[in-house]
């Protein structure tokens, strides 16, 4: 393969992808279609993140809603408070009437800077504080797929109960501004949806950096064989962690990102059901490959929204028979089927010389 064309090739496709998301979508879709495909890339960022965690980590992350809601409530506090009445407090709390003052835990999030940093860095040190307590432990597979998950079904529960400082059940709704800006203006959603969209190409650069790196590559042989890593003088605790706490970042962006895309952030948003979710998107689509991954959970998330107006009853059903098939019979998700064909077509070529060779 020449190596020319092989250092072009991610160039070619960072270029279409670019054209495709800030060319073509803006001038084919009406400002509705383009609000929907900017929550669709936000989900396809948090794919990417757990690309990098469970299809090069072997690390099944059912809990990225956790790190989702903590990027997206830190995003809406700071929203609200900017949109705040009288006494800067946020309108469910005046309507609730429990409140006279901003609680001291809100008070930091009134500081932009604060609250940008926050959106990343706090699911980031969720993360990295529940790593160390699993990793160090050795727990894996199973075990910590149901750790993650429990996590996201306590973080929406304590949500649910706080109804006087998160919004309860409802969530923080409403969110009018971001940063200064209307987001009733069509121009202002399309500047959100331009925000959405070169960052998620920011975090796909990001994360194919370190898949091919030094790093990447020790990440796929902690995967591969734990203790042989281990032998070597390496912590496989500590290459896990750090892929798990990058997922966690990026899930936290998402989130932020989501907010003002979509106007609101509620415990429904980011429970075990859409922690599910995610996940499925980037095993449809295929968990080892960023594409794959990317484009995967676009389609997910697309399906339904489609299907689930026509179907809802059936729509859990099918996305739970969804998971299954892609693990059972297409477990390197679609994008494996292009190399499945490519080795098939290979074996015939072998197969056909094979009998030529026996003929003569």
């Amino acid at each position: 393969m020449n190596p020319l064309k092989g250092s072009l090739r991610p160039v070619a496709g960072f270029a279409g992808a670019a054209v495709l998301l800030f060319a073509v979508a803006p001038l084919a879709l009406t400002d509705f279609r383009l609000g929907l495909l900017a929550k669709y890339l936000c989900t396809a960022m948090v794919a990417v993140g757990i690309c990098l965690a469970w299809g090069r980590g072997g690390l099944l992350t059912l809990g990225q809603g956790v790190f989702f809601g903590l990027g997206g409530y830190a995003m809406a506090m700071h929203l609200k408070i900017a949109d705040a009445g009288p006494g800067n407090l946020p309108d469910f709390m005046q309507l609730y009437g429990t409140a006279t003052e901003l609680p001291w835990w809100w008070r930091p999030f009134a500081n932009p800077a604060f609250a940008l940093a926050a959106t990343v860095l706090l699911p980031m040190a969720v993360a990295a504080l529940l790593g160390l307590f699993v990793f160090r432990r050795r727990v894996k597979g199973a075990y910590f797929a149901i750790l993650s998950q429990a996590l996201a079904a306590a973080f929406a529960i304590w949500l649910i109960g706080q109804q006087a400082t998160t919004g309860g059940t409802n969530g923080l709704t409403d969110i009018q501004g971001f940063f200064g800006y209307d987001l009733d203006d069509p121009v202002n959603q399309r500047t959100v949806y331009f925000i959405i969209a070169a960052a998620l190409l920011a975090l796909i650069a990001l994360a194919r950096q370190l898949i091919h790196s030094r790093y990447g590559e020790l990440l796929v042989a902690v995967r591969d064989s734990e203790e042989r890593v281990r032998f070597l003088g390496y912590d496989p605790a500590n290459v896990k962690l750090v892929a798990y706490v990058v997922a966690a970042g990026m899930a936290g962006l998402a989130g932020a990102l989501f907010v003002p895309a979509v106007g609101i952030i509620s415990p429904a948003m980011i429970g075990i059901v859409p922690s599910i979710e995610f996940v499925i998107g980037a095993a449809v689509g295929g968990r080892a490959s960023l594409v794959g991954a990317v484009l995967g959970a676009i389609g997910v998330v697309w399906a339904k929204t489609a299907l689930s107006e026509e179907f809802p009853a059936a729509w859990t059903y099918f996305q739970g028979l969804l998971f299954i098939v892609a693990l059972a019979f297409l477990p390197g998700g679609l994008a494996s089927l292009a190399g499945m064909l490519r080795r098939r077509r290979a074996r015939q070529r072998k197969a056909t010389v094979v009998a030529v060779g026996e003929a003569a």
